[in-house]
C-alpha cells in the first residue's frame, strides 16, 4: 500500500552510512546492516564518507549524491536506505535525483515493525507510528484513504488535495488512538487483577537481539519465536510460572530497544511499554559478548527514562558462553543483588538468576529449622509451592522437621495465614527473629520445651 505518490519500494538496496563528526553518538554501521537484513533487503553496495555536518539539500554532499545515483543505475537498485534520519525535503530531493525510493533509519525500523506485528494491538501501534512519521511527508494524493477523490459535498470550500490528505490522516490517527485507548484500558484491568491477587510481575527488557526471548523460553519452558535478528519479538508475551522461593509470578517478554529509537515508536508503543512501568522487577538482559555492550546499556536506560520507569532493575549479563564469564551473582550491598551472569542458550546461571530474583522480590534469605505440629498441613503445602524446603526429616516424637531458606517477613506472613505463631514451630533463637518482643514467661516456656526435647533426645527412656 503506497501512502503517497513516490517510487515503488523493493528489496535490492544501496546503503548509505556517513561519519558525521558533529554527532556525539553516531549510529553504528554493524547495527545498520543487521537492521537492513532484518527488513529482508538485499545489500548491493555501501556508500560511506565523512562530513562535519549534514547537507541541507541531500544530507550527503552533491557529489556523493551523484555517486549514489550512479550506483542505483549500475546495480538497478530498488531502494536507497540511509542510516540517518532525513528530513522530508531531503527524502524528496534524493528521490528526484536517484529515481528510486529513499528510506531513512526511522522508516527502516518502522518497516521491520510492520513485518513483525502479529497481534491486534501491535498492528494498531505500528500503523499509528507510520502515520505519525508520514504526516510530515505528504506531498500529493492519499488516494488509498479516500477513493471518491472529493466530489460535491465531500470537500470543504477551497480545500486543496493536500489539505484533504491531512484531514483524512488526522481522522485515521484519531481512530487508532481511540482503539489503543480501549486496549490500554483492558491491559490496566488485567494488571489490576494481578495486583489484587498479589501476583508479582517480572518484565524482560533490553537491547534488541540481547537474548530476551531465549531466556524467556528457558524460564517458562516454552518455545516462543526467538531468532538471531533485530526485533524478532514485537508483541509482548505474558506467561504465568512458579518461581522458586517467590511463588506464582507473571513473566513478560517485551520488544527490544535500539539506539536512537524513533520518537514515533516510543509514543505509539507506550501501551506496550507500560507493562514495564507496572512490573515489580525488570530483568535488563544484556549481550555481554557485544562490542557495543556499554552503548546498548545506555540506550535501554534512555528509553526507560523516557517512559518514567522507576521499577527496580536486575542486570542479567547473557551469552557468557561467548564472553567467557563464569555464572555468578554480583551484589550492590549485602543481600541485594544487582547483576547476574547467565547463558540462556547453554542453560548456565539460571539457578543463580532464580536466587537473585528471589532475594530482590522477597528480601534477604535466612535458614530456619521448623518442627511442624500435626495440624500444620497448610503451612507445609505453602512451603512446598514456594520450593524453599532444603531438607526434611522426622524427630523421635514423630513431628516433621523442615529446614527452609526464606526471608523472615515471608515466613511470618505464611505462619499468620496458617494460624500459627513462630514459637509454635521454631527454636527460641529463631522465634525471636520473627517476634523480637516476647514476654518473659513465653521465653521460659519455649526454653523449657527445648530443654525437654534435648533430654528426650539424649535419653529416650525418660
Amino acid at each position: 500500500m503506497e501512502y503517497f505518490e513516490r517510487h515503488e519500494g523493493g528489496e535490492r538496496a544501496i546503503l548509505v552510512h556517513l561519519d558525521i563528526r558533529q554527532l556525539q553518538d553516531p549510529d553504528d554501521l554493524n547495527e545498520f546492516e543487521l537492521l537492513v537484513d532484518s527488513a529482508g533487503a538485499e545489500r548491493l553496495a555501501l556508500v560511506g564518507g565523512s562530513r562535519l555536518k549534514p547537507d541541507a539539500k541531500y544530507f550527503v554532499g552533491a557529489g556523493k549524491a551523484e555517486e549514489i545515483a550512479e550506483l542505483v543505475r549500475q546495480f538497478d537498485a530498488d531502494i536507497v536506505i540511509f542510516n540517518h534520519s532525513l528530513s522530508p525535503s531531503q527524502e524528496r530531493n534524493l528521490e528526484r535525483l536517484v529515481q528510486c525510493r529513499v528510506l531513512d533509519r526511522t522508516g527502516l525500523i518502522l518497516d521491520i515493525f510492520a513485518q513483525r506485528a502479529r497481534t491486534y494491538e501491535g498492528k494498531l501501534q505500528v500503523e499509528l507510528a507510520q502515520l505519525n512519521h508520514l504526516s510530515t511527508r505528504l506531498v500529493r494524493g492519499w488516494t488509498h484513504l479516500e477513493r471518491q477523490k472529493g466530489g460535491i459535498g465531500l470537500r470543504g470550500p477551497g480545500e486543496t488535495q493536500l489539505e484533504t490528505d491531512r484531514r483524512l490522516l488526522q481522522i485515521r490517527v484519531s481512530q487508532l488512538k481511540a482503539k489503543l485507548a480501549k486496549v490500554k484500558q483492558t491491559r490496566a484491568q488485567g494488571r489490576a487483577q494481578r495486583q489484587k491477587s498479589d501476583v508479582p510481575t517480572i518484565s524482560l527488557v533490553g537491547y534488541t537481539n540481547a537474548g530476551k526471548s531465549t531466556l524467556f523460553n528457558r524460564l517458562v519452558d516454552e518455545n516462543i519465536y526467538a531468532a538471531d535478528q533485530l526485533f524478532a519479538t514485537l508483541d509482548p508475551t505474558l506467561r504465568r510460572l512458579d518461581w522458586q522461593g517467590v511463588g506464582r509470578v507473571v513473566l513478560v517478554d517485551t520488544v527490544g530497544f535500539v539506539r536512537h529509537l524513533p520518537h514515533e515508536l516510543v509514543e505509539s508503543f507506550h501501551a506496550t511499554l507500560e507493562e514495564t512501568l507496572e512490573a515489580d522487577l525488570l530483568l535488563h538482559v544484556i549481550d555481554s559478548a557485544s562490542e557495543d555492550m556499554h552503548e546498548q546499556i545506555t540506550a535501554v536506560k534512555e528509553v526507560l527514562a523516557q517512559i518514567n520507569n522507576n521499577v527496580p532493575v536486575l542486570n542479567v549479563f547473557n551469552k557468557i558462553d561467548v564472553s567467557g564469564e563464569p555464572a555468578h551473582i554480583g551484589y550492590a550491598s549485602e543481600g541485594v543483588p544487582n547483576r547476574v551472569y547467565v547463558s540462556a542458550q547453554q542453560n548456565l546461571g539460571i539457578e543463580e538468576l532464580s536466587l537473585a530474583v528471589q532475594q530482590l522480590l522477597t528480601g534477604a534469605l535466612t535458614t530456619f529449622d521448623l518442627t511442624l505440629p500435626y495440624h500444620a498441613g497448610q503451612l507445609k503445602n505453602a512451603l512446598y509451592e514456594l520450593g524453599v524446603i532444603q531438607n526434611e526429616s522426622y524427630d523421635d516424637t514423630g513431628h516433621e522437621c523442615l529446614q527452609i531458606r526464606l526471608p523472615s517477613d515471608k515466613l511470618k506472613q505464611l505462619l499468620g495465614q496458617a494460624g500459627l505463631s513462630p514459637k509454635d514451630v521454631l527454636p527460641l533463637a529463631q522465634a525471636t527473629l520473627l517476634m523480637p518482643v516476647l514476654e518473659p514467661f513465653e521465653q521460659e516456656i519455649i526454653a523449657d520445651r527445648q530443654n525437654l526435647d534435648e533430654q528426650m533426645l539424649s535419653d529416650p527412656q525418660k
